[in-house]
Formats: C-alpha cells, structure tokens, sequence
C-alpha cells in the first residue's frame, strides 16, 4: 500500500485557485508572498475597508486613496500576522490607524480617547450603560442628515461611533482595535451619540426655519 507523502495537503493548498483558498490557507501564503493569496484578503475584505474609511473621512475620493494605503500597509505587514486576534480586527485595527495618520496631518480636531464620562453614581440609582443601543438615534432619520452629521463628529468619536453602531464591534474589540480601554470605547461612544443627537437637532431647526420662510416668502400680501 503507498503510504500517504506528509507534504500532500501543502501541495493542493498550493494548487487550489484562488476562489477555493481559505482565508486562514490565504493569509499563510501571503505572508510566504504568494502575490495571488493577496489578492484573494484583497478581494475578501476590500469592501469592508472602504466602508469603514468612507465612513470615517466621508469622502469618496479619500475613502479610496486610504483603503489603497491600508491594503499597501497589509502588504507590508502582514508577516507580522500572528492569529493573536481574528484578521480582520487586525486589518481594521491597521486601517483605522492610516485614517487617524491621514485625519491629523489634515490638522482636523481629535479627540482624546483618554477621556472619559463615568456615569453619576451619587444618585444610588442602577449604573447607566453609556455603551448600551441609543434608541433615539435607532429610528426613521433622516439618512442624509445623519451621514452629513457623523461626518462632523471629531474623528475620535466617529471612529467609535462607526466601528460600534455601523460596523457591528463589541466594546472589547474596539479597545483593541483603538488600543484604549473599553471604559474609553464606551465613553467616547456616549459622547459620540450625544453630539449627533446635537446635530440632528440643530439641522431639524436649521430645515423648519428654512421652510418657515419659504412659506413666507410665497404667501401674496394683502394690503
């Protein structure tokens, strides 16, 4: 009977195409520079790196440019892959990095994600939750106004912001990909949500007064 060669389930891993590759048998063979297992992480997770970039710059244009630097930085990188965390926490670990990198030479407004707001414990009441779902931003909003608002979101709570209540991330997972606590994940969420709350009030009154005068403006006058 042939005895079966030890080197057998390289070698097919080796042959399969790329469309059959795994993404954990993807990743061994990218970090061994095999340029087709790139393409297919590429392929795999390309989308939802743009998604996370264009959420965090709302900017087509500049979502594109720093998705390419995420995936060059993947490439240079990815030997340093240790299966620590899943791959695409660390991809988008990487990702939020280059946007932050992009945000702060642009000079743009940060927020330290060293700040917290601990809830009152003074008043013997249950702990509020500042990481729990806002129902208040859950609802029917208006979808423009409220992409035009977390574009104005200081990066620091937007990123939290999308990585939580857009992306689908736990706390624990944002605290490794930010590299903070999840006492700061949940606080600079709280402080997110709060100032979206702000500015979807601000542009509710901004877009009645606007239509106030409208209607004024078209009413004939009767003198």
């Amino acid at each position: 009977m042939a005895q079966r060669r030890p080197t057998e389930p390289k070698q097919s891993a080796l042959s399969k195409p790329a469309a059959a590759l795994t993404e954990a048998e993807a990743i061994r063979l990218a970090q061994a520079g095999n340029a087709a297992a790139f393409e297919f992480l590429y392929q795999l997770h390309g989308r939802c790196v743009y998604a996370l970039c264009l959420r965090m710059v709302s900017n087509p244009a500049d979502a594109e440019d720093l998705m390419q630097e995420a995936f060059l930085q993947l490439f240079r990188k990815i030997g340093t892959f240790r299966g620590e965390s899943a791959f695409s926490t660390w991809l988008h670990r990487m990702t939020v990095n280059v946007v932050l990198m992009r945000l702060r030479k642009k000079s743009l407004p940060a927020a330290s994600l060293e700040e917290t707001t601990e809830p009152d414990e003074e008043t013997g009441g249950p702990r509020k939750d500042i990481g729990a779902p806002d129902l208040k931003l859950s609802g029917a909003v208006d979808r423009v106004n409220l992409e035009r608002a977390i574009g104005q979101l200081p990066p620091g709570y937007r990123t939290v912001f999308v990585l939580h209540d857009v992306q689908g991330y736990e706390h624990n997972e944002i605290a490794g990909i930010m590299d903070c606590s999840v006492g700061n994940s949940k606080s600079q969420l709280h402080k997110a949500r709060t100032r979206l709350r702000e500015l979807l009030q601000e542009s509710a009154r901004d877009q009645a007064r606007n239509e106030r005068q409208e209607a004024k403006a078209q009413t004939p006058n009767r003198d």
